[in-house]
């Protein structure tokens, strides 16, 4: 007795396309092609359009030269002197902002406030008889910039460039929209403990912080120094 997998395979024959399905075929055929002809008719007319009205004007020297300011609708003229412009610039920024030197720029503009909070009040309370004085004495104004001014607000300075470096070394946000998490270019700390505690990788995540924390003390202790030096230099009323 023979079983089943022993019996011989029968090859599968195809047997013709019946009347029906050939005109179901010819039919969609006839559609799709009249349906692409119909969505491709308005496409060449537009493309038509635009270079047989606007190749003259992209010949002309006003074209790359000028802009649509003070123009309107109704009104011949103008160029895209601004458009030309503002994709370069679009492009310049993309470009900057995807590599190291955007990071840098995000750091200085979450930084900037701090350094203006230090050092506002002391130019607040700078007294303009010291300019003058050494104004009379002959001093240029780049002599009373380096010699006068910038020695009473380098404390500050210094002071408001600690707490700047302070608050950038936490940042999280801006370097990620800006930059992502680039191996070995743009990995900050914060973004590495959300990511080990994603893992359940708790140690290495304090160990992170643990760092940051550090970081964090010392600065705060820096700080401080620089004020107690600043008090110790102010003049005794």
């Amino acid at each position: 007795m023979t079983s089943i997998l022993d019996r011989p395979l029968k090859a599968r024959t195809f047997t013709a396309l019946s009347l029906r399905r050939r005109l179901a075929n010819a039919i969609a055929t006839v559609l799709v092609t009249l349906s692409v002809a119909v969505a491709l008719i308005p496409l060449v007319w537009v493309l038509y359009s635009v270079v047989a009205k606007g190749l003259n004007a992209v010949r002309s020297s006003e074209w790359w030269t000028h802009s649509q300011a003070d123009m309107t609708a109704f009104l011949p003229g103008g160029g895209a002197y601004h458009a030309i412009v503002g994709t370069v610039m679009q492009g310049v920024v993309s470009a900057v902002i995807s590599v190291p030197i955007g990071i840098f720029v995000a750091m200085i503009f979450i930084g900037i406030p701090f350094v203006v909070r230090t050092v506002q009040p002391v130019l607040i309370d700078l007294d303009p008889e010291i300019e003058e004085a050494a104004a009379s004495l002959g001093a240029s104004r780049w002599h009373i910039i380096t010699k006068v001014i910038l020695p009473s607000l380098a404390p500050a300075l210094l002071t408001g460039l600690a707490l700047a470096f302070a608050r950038a070394v936490g940042e999280y946000g801006s370097v990620i929209f800006i930059a992502g998490n680039l191996p070995n270019v743009s990995e900050i700390a914060p973004l590495l403990i959300v990511i080990r505690l994603s893992e359940f990788r708790y140690a290495d995540a304090t160990a992170i912080a643990v760092v940051m924390l550090v970081v964090s003390f010392v600065i705060i202790f820096a700080v401080n120094r620089l004020q107690r030096w600043t008090q110790s230099r102010a003049p005794a009323h």
